[in-house]
């Protein structure tokens, strides 16, 4: 049974689930609503323990906002720390399931991690992400991309102006995140770095473009998106550009999605976001 309730609470942090459905299924799980309304907040107790880790998160501030974009007003989830006048800021590019609560808590991570960070919709222009997520890809084929990179690029502007900034802007995204992040490098000169997750590669020639420094993970086992790392490097190369690239040999994508116990990698991971975490800090500092 405790493969089963891990495996559903997953799909509610995903987004794949609302929270009465969750909790309609947990019932089942358990035999009645009242064991799974008391189970709950044990397994979100157990959830927030592993992601602390060790030693006392700090105090964050978070809510949504809305920031001027290219098609008109676009909601985000911001976090940052409570205490402290200013901070680097790192926008946080979800997957192609949306701002799901499992992006929600990586900005809250980034957060702790003594940054503002901003989590956009991207699906801001056709509603916003749903609660249930089930049929979120038919929203994802309403973007136009051109005006969904204008859109993130806009959050660079944002955060390069905003009053708890200190103007350094940084920028990561995972799956369908790290080809925006991709997108965002290349067109969006006044970011300061960026650190794109098992995302498509940009076209060799845009690559001329990236002006910051950029350090990009891919997983082993991800055939697809590997393929477009031989022409990036040597594009990377050619125009001079500032880059690491590191493979995790054993994960697949969305090895950092700790939500999904199918390709979560933990090893890969903790290095991974260890990585991201030192390379802001020196980039953005």
């Amino acid at each position: 049974m405790e493969k089963e309730i891990k495996s559903l609470y997953s799909e509610y942090r995903e987004g794949r689930l609302t929270r009465r459905i969750f909790l309609k299924k947990l019932a089942l799980l358990t035999g009645s609503g009242m064991a799974a309304a008391a189970l709950l907040p044990v397994i979100e107790d157990n959830e927030s323990m592993a992601a602390k880790k060790a030693g006392k998160a700090p105090v964050l501030v978070t809510e949504f906002v809305t920031y001027p974009a290219a098609t008109g007003e676009m909601r985000a989830f911001m976090a940052r720390p409570k205490k402290g006048k200013k901070f680097p800021a790192v926008i946080v590019i979800h997957e192609n399931r949306g701002l799901v609560p499992h992006i929600q808590d990586v900005t809250r991570r980034m957060a702790g991690e003594g940054f503002l960070a901003l989590a956009p919709d991207a699906l801001s222009p056709v509603g916003g992400t749903p609660e249930d997520t089930s049929n979120v890809r038919e929203l994802f084929g309403k973007l136009n991309n051109d005006e969904t990179t204008k859109n993130f690029v806009a959050a660079v502007k944002y955060l390069k102006t905003h009053p708890k900034s200190t103007g350094k802007v940084g920028c990561t995204g995972f799956c369908w995140g790290g080809a925006m992040t991709n997108n965002v490098a290349v067109n969006a000169p006044d970011l300061d770095a960026s650190v794109p997750y098992y995302g498509r590669t940009p076209a060799p020639e845009d690559v001329e473009k990236i002006k910051g420094p950029i350090m990009a993970h891919y997983a082993g086992n991800d055939p697809g998106i590997n393929a477009g790392i031989p022409a990036f490097e040597e594009a990377l190369k050619k125009y001079n550009k500032e880059y690491q690239i590191f493979m995790y040999e054993g994960a697949s994508h969305a090895f950092n999605n700790d939500t999904n116990p199918e390709r979560y990698n933990e090893q890969a991971a903790l290095l991974a976001w260890e990585r991201t975490i030192e390379f802001f800090k020196e980039k953005l500092e």
